[in-house]
């Protein structure tokens, strides 16, 4: 009887903290549906402006769909560059042996203390320089490569990838090698489709990561043609009278994306994160 009452309450209290935890996406959703005067006063019935809102997002002089195009762009990419060289780094890490490894990795998790706010200056009188070097004026401020090259090697990936190597067999290493296989053709061949879940956690983390970015793309990204949606969305609300409806609107639709990575890579993000490997 007393664990029958205790597991009732048990289901009460996750109701109400998963009520709560889902309630800022239901509001929006619904806000989304109603005129801007409508999400002022607070309702919570859905209405039948969502269309209006729409129209309106899609016809702003802010360009929301060049907008979105370049978020998607520059989310790919920095998803795809990072888990080549990220895990690239943590299988190093994880599979060979130096007398300067552990102090490397050491000082490559203290980075992770440095809070971006003390690094924007630095980094945007080292990306203004680029501007005149012929090689690295692809990276230079207001283009996209400046937002994507400094997260495709982040400590977070590196130490991820590194830990996750630990699970991995190692004798399948020793036995690639003794059939011949090249180093390259082990870390492409064996390691990358036996650690699918890994990839799949850090595809998750690492797109959610870019497509959510706001301040480094708000210092290095500088024409408006350039911007991405975080800076489209903050420049609705910034307004002297923003349309909240529309901006709920537009919020709605830039979630669309993470939530498909989400829910697609659902069961392989939950066991890369445990640190499972699949063969």
């Amino acid at each position: 009887m007393r664990s029958k009452i205790a597991r009732f309450f048990m289901y009460v209290f996750l109701t109400i903290v998963s009520f709560v935890s889902v309630f800022p996406l239901l509001w929006m959703i619904i806000a989304s549906t109603n005129k801007s005067v409508d999400v002022t006063k607070g309702t919570l019935l859905p209405g039948t402006y969502f269309m209006e809102n729409l129209r309106a997002v899609l016809n702003s002089n802010l360009g929301y769909v060049n907008s979105f195009k370049n978020s998607f762009i520059i989310a790919v990419v920095t998803t795809i560059l990072a888990m080549l060289v990220s895990s690239a780094a943590g299988y190093a890490f994880g599979v060979y042996k130096s007398k300067f490894k552990n102090i490397t990795f050491t000082i490559i998790l203290l980075s992770m203390m440095v809070p971006f706010a003390a690094l924007m200056v630095p980094l945007f009188r080292l990306f203004s320089k680029f501007n005149s070097i012929p090689v690295l004026n692809l990276v230079a401020l207001n283009t996209s490569g400046s937002v994507v090259i400094i997260a495709i090697a982040t400590a977070f990936l590196i130490f991820f990838f590194r830990q996750n190597t630990a699970t991995f067999p190692k004798d399948l290493i020793e036995a690639s090698r003794l059939d011949g296989l090249s180093e390259y053709g082990i870390f492409f061949r064996i390691y990358m489709p036996s650690m699918k879940s890994t990839y799949a956690a850090a595809i998750v983390v690492t797109f959610m990561s870019s497509w959510n970015n706001y301040l480094w793309p708000l210092i290095a990204l500088q024409s408006e043609e350039k911007r991405t949606l975080p800076l489209i969305i903050s420049a609705m609300g910034s307004s002297y009278t923003p349309d909240y409806g529309m901006m709920m609107t537009a919020i709605v639709i830039s979630t669309i994306p993470t939530a498909l990575i989400f829910f697609l890579m659902q069961k392989q993000f939950v066991a890369g994160m445990t640190g499972s490997v699949k063969g």
